[in-house]
């Protein structure tokens, strides 16, 4: 197998990648496109899932072309935005309506009725989770209340749901798999951490029809392969995880304790917890590491909804930027913010408050504010936001010894180190950042017999990291936390 490659779909939320990989973990080609925004409402966030489907093909064929064909190609991973629902007809295999993205916040309402009804605190026990329109259930049950082609299908008994990684399978599989890996099942709000599949009752408080959902499977393995006709010849797909799931593993977070910050669209931190099943008394959220061959590991997670995407905001409907590559000169080229503080509340706040209703603000304005007053604060809020996670981490008993950090914002030194003072802790960044894409490499290359255990792929195929320590004056950090907490109050 040494002469052949692991091809990595990486469906992220503002774009689509098809990434190759040798067996021992090195980069060899990518192929990206674009995916389309829709904002129909305020709150509300869509993308079109055949679009997902034809662009990733696109970029897939791309990948496999330059590995020389499919028999160069010994396994496909997936990674991919969690929690976006996409809702088809098992008969025509098409989309019934808009995907509808991880961010969106349309499920507010019934969310609220769900807790006050006294739902939460069962549900949290169960899954980990808690009533937010962030997770998946809430989005099925929306669609099938207001979308006429999604309740049709279900009375017809055709309707198939599932997030990005279940819609990929089936289009390679040409509808053959209808499989979501553990992972990704896990931030449905309807499977239990400790159970192998669909909880009925869960199932039953959202209103979302257990036949509809798919197959729970493990996140290495032979878990399905494409239709010859797609490639050329039919390739094994062997490795499965949500995006932040599949990072973890990128970075080698697998010893109980090991933490790891991604910072793209969003920001995610997961602390690995073992075997142990992970409860949170400050509003984190459990969720399933892995599962391999049905025993699973998991992990303790905070959730920052705006992060890279504060970035192309700034960038797209603000012009204040022409690319996110001019973010750390302007950082650099002002002493500090100037007293700007930026809250990325514009989808709501995450962990650990879990405002879904917030709205974002920026705050001390003046005249001497500058555009690179607000880059700089907008760089400087993803380092408060983690440091809000610490606490929240520190209070659930799972204090931070130190953090290592990937996703595009990652690659920006100014804000690694800014994140490293105002965690008054050490921060370690691979030299290769998409460990995203990585973490399914490696699950894939486990998955297809390439190695013998997941330790051994992560061992073999990851490699060195830089290193960030604090260095910010005591008094600096305490002004800048507290200017923080000020402005967060407002919000």
């Amino acid at each position: 197998m040494s002469d052949q490659y692991i091809c990595v779909l990486d469906e992220g939320t503002t774009s689509t990648r098809a990434m190759l990989f040798t067996l021992d973990g090195k980069p060899s080609g990518t192929a990206q496109a674009d995916l389309t925004q829709f904002y129909p409402r305020d709150g509300w966030v869509e993308h079109d899932a055949a679009e997902i489907r034809d662009r990733t093909l696109a970029c897939a064929r791309e990948m496999v072309a330059k590995a020389g064909g499919a028999e160069r190609i010994a396994a496909i991973g997936i990674t991919n935005q969690r929690e976006t629902v996409v809702a088809w007809d098992k008969q025509t295999g098409e989309p019934l309506t808009r995907a509808i993205v991880w961010q969106d916040r349309r499920t507010s309402e019934f969310c609220a009725q769900l807790k006050a009804r006294g739902h939460e605190e069962g549900v949290r026990e169960k899954t980990g989770l808690l009533l937010d329109p962030y997770f998946s259930a809430t989005k099925m049950r929306w669609m099938l209340d207001n979308v006429p082609e999604v309740r049709a299908a279900a009375e017809r008994g055709t309707l198939a749901f599932g997030t990005v990684e279940s819609w990929l399978v089936w289009c390679l599989s040409g509808g053959r798999a209808h499989v979501s890996d553990a992972s990704n099942a896990s931030r449905s709000l309807l499977l239990p951490l400790e159970g192998d599949t669909w909880d009925e009752g869960l199932c039953e408080l959202f209103g979302v029809p257990i036949t509809a959902l798919p197959v729970v499977v493990d996140c290495a393995g032979a878990l399905a392969q494409t239709t010859p006709e797609l490639f050329g010849k039919a390739i094994p797909i062997c490795g499965m995880a949500g995006d932040q799931q599949a990072a973890t593993i990128g970075q080698g977070c697998l010893e109980p304790g090991a933490t790891k910050a991604t910072y793209g669209t969003g920001a995610f931190i997961l602390a690995s917890t073992g075997a142990e099943v992970p409860h949170s008394d400050n509003r984190l959220l459990g969720t399933v590491l892995t599962q391999i061959d049905g025993a699973r590991t998991y992990a303790l997670e905070g959730s920052v909804f705006v992060a890279g995407s504060l970035i192309q905001y700034l960038r797209d409907r603000l012009g204040l930027i022409a690319s996110a590559g001019e973010t750390e000169a302007l950082a650099r080229s002002v002493t500090d913010s100037g007293g700007v503080v930026v809250v990325p509340a514009l989808s709501g706040l995450g962990a650990p408050h879990w405002l879904p209703e917030a709205r974002g603000s920026i705050t001390g304005l003046s005249f001497a504010s500058s555009k690179a007053h607000v880059v700089r604060a907008a760089l400087e809020a993803m380092a408060h936001q983690t440091r809000d996670l610490a606490a929240a981490f520190a209070a659930d008993g799972a204090r931070w010894r130190g953090i290592r950090i990937d996703g595009g914002m990652a690659a920006n030194d100014w804000m690694a180190q800014d994140i490293a003072d105002i965690l008054q802790l050490p921060v370690t960044r691979p030299q290769f950042v998409e460990t995203t894409a990585l973490g399914a490499a490696i699950l894939a290359a486990l998955g297809c017999g390439a190695y013998g255990t997941l330790a051994d792929a992560v061992s073999a195929m990851t490699g060195a990291a830089d290193r960030f320590t604090p260095e910010m004056a005591p008094s600096t950090r305490a002004m800048r936390l507290a200017n923080w907490e000020r402005a967060l109050a407002k919000v």
